[in-house]
């Protein structure tokens, strides 16, 4: 296709994008910032949920954008038998498909993986879900502030007199993506040594279970549960978000002595160093109320410059909390080039985030932000399916595309 430009390292997949709103869709976007081509499928009158979600700029979603950049957009609903056909010419020329149905509906609509397998073997099937393909909560659904409370992730995040807090955005969806793409990936792998494709199968919360890794192993031996500490880390004291004096907000996190050592430097306050209870890292954290305090009440004697040069100048590990007008504002993001401008037919400049991790030779690119539903059916159900103008026609008063 004209504007899928011969470009990054997964230029040469072909990837069918079904299902909605962000984990499953999530890996698609990952796969085609590096060039895959993405055909999205969107159910005709009834499009994608995220498009509702706001932000928008007028009737413009803004979310959207992002999320659908650089994919193929095209309307097909896969429910009605008459596009069975059309949904299997998409299945059969692709490399990798991506859904996010609750268990059993592709099943249902005669789209069974299983089944399909035998007559497109070489095919990879990333199916995200809440809580798995399998298992006795498979058929549960599943949203990433649940996934967050049922990982056990919420348990210890917030602060021991105010409950478990979840993320405020949505962090399971965007990790099953990452996990999806990963995952998608080393199925590519296999496939190159033995021909034969797989599926993928990522719940919602099994990421975020691997993320904490730490406090599995932990419970398993020692019996010991991780606690609440709001901005604090158990294991490294001190690690926190400070409150400036000009109401600025610095985070430190002194994971090693020799951190803690500069921290001190740079507070002019050496002797906490020869105190026993401030001595290591054991001791810090059996009183880490205290020299948390010390570092809280020196943050809030200067303002938010004057505390990050100090910091800087004696090499501690810290960070002003940004707004985001201060991250697109950086000059460090502006050098590693983490915010991509495009220009938009609907809204002109558009910022967006940059593909990530950075490649020396097939570096992603941003080519196009999230079209209209049903943009590109004419190209892909005419051009790339030979579909004609007659038949597309009927097919759109049947409402299947």
């Amino acid at each position: 296709m004209s504007d899928n430009s011969d470009f990054g390292g997964l230029s040469d997949l072909k990837v069918l994008e079904l299902g909605s709103m962000l984990a499953g869709p999530f890996v698609g976007s990952l796969l085609a910032d590096f060039g895959a081509e993405v055909i999205k499928v969107e159910k005709p009158g009834a499009p994608d949920a995220l498009r509702e979600w706001p932000p928008h700029k007028g009737e413009v979603p803004l979310w959207w954008k992002t999320m659908a950049r650089n994919k193929h957009t095209v309307t097909l609903n896969l429910s009605a038998p008459e596009a069975r056909e059309i949904a299997l010419e998409l299945i059969g020329r692709s490399d990798i498909v991506v859904e996010n149905f609750r268990p059993g509906t592709l099943e249902r609509w005669g789209l069974d993986p299983a089944e399909l397998a035998k007559d497109f073997p070489g095919i990879v099937w990333v199916r995200v879900s809440g809580y798995g393909q399998t298992g006795p909560y498979r058929k549960r659904g599943g949203y990433a502030t649940i996934a967050e409370a049922y990982s056990g992730l919420a348990s210890f995040a917030g602060y021991a007199d105010r409950g478990p807090m979840v993320s405020p955005f949505p962090l399971g969806d965007y990790l099953a993506g990452a996990f999806g793409a990963y995952g998608a990936l080393v199925a590519l792998h296999a496939r190159s040594r033995t021909g034969k494709g797989q599926i993928v199968d990522v719940s919602l919360f099994e990421p975020l279970l691997r993320i904490i890794e730490s406090v599995v192993v932990r419970y398993d031996q020692t019996g010991q549960k991780k606690p609440r500490l709001g901005n604090q880390m158990e294991e490294d004291v001190p690690r926190n978000v400070y409150r400036t004096g000009d109401d600025g907000h610095i985070a430190i996190s002194c994971g090693s002595q020799r951190i803690f050592d500069n921290l001190l430097k740079a507070m002019e306050q050496p002797e906490l160093g020869s105190d026993p209870r401030f001595a290591t890292m054991t001791a810090r954290v059996k009183n880490r109320q205290i020299i948390d305090g010390a570092v809280a009440s020196w943050m809030a004697s200067l303002t938010t410059e004057e505390a990050m040069a100090r910091l800087e100048a004696a090499q501690v590990v810290a960070g002003q909390v940004n707004q985001i007008d201060d991250v697109l504002a950086d000059l460090h993001v502006a050098a590693r080039e983490a915010i991509t401008t495009l220009s938009d037919p609907e809204l002109g400049d558009l910022k967006l985030p940059s593909p990530v991790p950075h490649l020396s030779a097939t570096p992603g690119q941003v080519r196009w932000a999230g079209r209209a539903p049903g943009a590109d059916n004419d190209r892909i159900f005419g051009e790339l399916l030979g579909i004609d103008a007659t038949r597309r026609a009927a097919l759109r008063t049947q409402s299947v595309i």
